[in-house]
């Protein structure tokens, strides 16, 4: 049979290293999903329950393993249900490229049945890169160029293919005339290190100051040996946005956690109390957790120039790779000797974990929602993948859960998206089936995405080296960090028409599935049920009854917000009991 632009396509892919594509299958890519079908094992099809699934499948792809994502969808409505999980990967600058179908060329503009404008729809989500393939001879240079542009820029890229292209006879050489592009895969080499009158200009403020402290992002990742040298060289303490949560370990005494409501105390007053600043790979929002402006000099590393200066009014911007950039930077650091900073870091710190122990052992009737989480810290393998979604979960990932050197960690940081934690978890256990992985969900996530992933982790995981993949689930019943958001930013109790979940039986549905369900009750039960997940031949649904009036207590609140929560107490038929957990967690801090 002769080669179609369909096989042309998958052919390519391959070259540029791609082995598995995530996507639903629909009659706009039925040229390109019989070309799987020719194509034997070269190309793995990895069928999702939806085409968001899928985006999110191969964001997590990119995130856990530095290669492109890939993510194939029909036309029309496949194409639309892409675009959540491709905002994700946008706004985290994960390198992804989206294929997607569309009627035949014949029918545009006609209003034929699922037509829609394809190119408009994808502009702002991949503004990058996205082109309608109209000619057999498009299809080399517009994947080269998608594929390029998606792993130079870390951005999404998308192509657009009519059904009837993906027929056509293959053109892998365009001729050698006007008009044709003759494009390749050849590796770029590059340099991402600033001059040296910049790296000076930085050594000389960091060097000027008494108490550095270090706000480190997903773009850190990678450089975790020249990070710990720079900040042991300066005396620093180090706080993480959520995204470089796997830069340095949570059990360096110097590192003091997340940053931002879901951070500690630890970062809070770091960032208040320091007189320099040094920002590595984040575009971390909230500045209102920064330090005040004018209090702190400002050194900021990032290899988007456009980021520089964005958060925070830094001295010096240095556009760079991250590793390549601190190394450079660090001969030209002085050795601080003047350790009081640092040694008033690690006292807050070490007091830090104590509180965090003392307030996931506080008890109720229902399970302290920190207790699972601090108990899964003890027993997280060392080279575990720990996935996190959207909601009141992703507050106790960030301060309970400790990452270390060899882990892998990942949430929707500049999305916030909920649904994305167990296609994270699939696509990281697909990419390393011998690495365990935890995901960590709350029930309106599970509800929304996670129990129809699981249809996917039944059908597969008997293909894995290792079996171990945990999927946690919080089960409170309760839209829960919405409903703690209403409470303090707008002083309204809990609207049970909004946050009340369908009551769902997450461990039950598991068995259904063919995996382990695990269903917990009581808190003395927490640590021997996650011993039964980690040993269980199989991937393991384990579903905790937690109290959804456990306060996401913030690391700083203003009298304001303060005034609002109890404005909204008074209202709330839940308020007694929220205002009694409040208290056992202020009193355990």
């Amino acid at each position: 049979m002769a080669k179609t632009v369909a096989d042309f396509v998958l052919a390519r892919l391959a070259e540029w290293g791609i082995d598995r594509v995530f996507g639903y299958p629909g009659d706009g890519i039925n040229g390109l999903i019989g070309a799987f079908g020719r194509e034997g094992q070269a190309m793995r099809f990895i069928q999702s329950r939806h085409e968001e699934e899928a985006a999110f499948m191969a964001c997590a792809h990119a995130k856990f393993t530095g290669q492109i994502g890939v993510c194939l969808a029909t036309s029309g409505p496949g194409a639309i249900h892409l675009l959540n999980g491709l905002y994700d990967a946008k706004l985290d600058h994960q390198p992804v490229v989206a294929i997607v179908g569309q009627q035949a060329r014949s029918s545009l503009g006609g209003d034929f049945q699922q037509e829609v404008d394809l190119a408009a729809l994808f502009k702002d989500v991949a503004r990058d890169f996205v082109q309608v393939m109209s000619t057999a001879e498009q299809a080399r240079h517009l994947i080269d160029r998608a594929m390029r542009i998606a792993l130079e820029r870390r951005a999404v890229t998308c192509i657009v293919i009519p059904n009837d292209v993906q027929d056509l006879p293959a053109v892998p050489h365009p001729p050698q005339r006007h008009g044709m592009m003759h494009t390749g895969i050849g590796a770029v080499s590059h340099s991402h290190v600033p001059g040296e009158d910049a790296l000076h200009n930085a050594a000389s403020v960091l060097n000027r100051g008494r108490k550095v402290a270090i706000l480190a992002g997903a773009g850190a990742l990678g450089a975790s040996d020249e990070l710990a040298q720079v900040a042991e060289r300066l005396g620093a303490g180090v706080a993480k946005a959520l995204l470089g949560k796997a830069v340095l370990s949570d059990r360096l005494p110097y590192v003091t956690g997340s940053i931002g409501l879901l951070g500690t105390v630890p970062s809070w007053r770091l960032m208040q109390d320091c007189d320099t600043l040094l920002m590595v790979g984040t575009t971390f929002p909230y500045t209102e957790f920064l330090p005040p402006e004018g209090q702190a000099g400002g050194v900021q590393i990032d290899r988007d120039g456009r980021a520089l200066g964005l958060r925070y009014p830094i001295e010096v911007g240095l556009a760079g790779d991250a590793k390549q950039t601190l190394a450079a930077l660090l001969p030209l650091l002085e050795q601080k000797t003047d350790l009081d900073w640092r040694h008033d870091i690690e006292k807050d710190v070490a007091r830090w974990r104590e509180v965090v122990a003392a307030r996931a052992q506080t008890r109720g009737e229902l399970i302290n929602p920190q207790l699972p989480f601090l108990e899964l810290s003890k027993r997280l393998p060392d080279d575990s993948i720990v996935t996190c979604d959207s909601g009141s979960a992703a507050n106790w990932y960030a301060r309970d859960v400790d990452v270390r050197p060899g882990m892998l960690a990942s949430i929707s940081g500049g999305l916030a998206t909920m649904g994305c934690a167990v296609p994270y978890a699939l696509a990281g256990k697909l990419a390393w089936p011998e690495r365990p992985v935890v995901a960590l969900v709350g029930d309106g996530a599970m509800q929304m995405n996670g129990i129809n992933t699981l249809i996917t982790v039944a059908d597969r995981w008997r293909d894995w080296n290792d079996p171990r993949f945990v999927v946690l689930v919080l089960n409170n019943g309760d839209l829960n960090l919405v409903t703690w958001e209403q409470r303090i930013m707008g002083g309204d109790p809990r609207f049970r028409d909004s946050q009340r979940l369908p009551p769902f039986s997450y461990a039950e549905y598991g068995k259904l599935l063919g995996l382990e369900g695990i269903r917990v009750t009581d808190s003395e039960d927490v640590p021997s049920a996650l011993d039964r997940a980690f040993a269980a031949d199989r991937p393991v649904v384990l579903e905790v009854m937690t109290d959804p009036e456990v306060p996401p207590m913030p690391p700083h609140i203003t009298s304001k917000q303060f005034g609002a929560y109890m404005q909204a107490l008074r209202k709330d038929p839940a308020g007694g009991a929220a205002l009694r957990a409040t208290l056992k967690q202020w009193w355990a801090g």
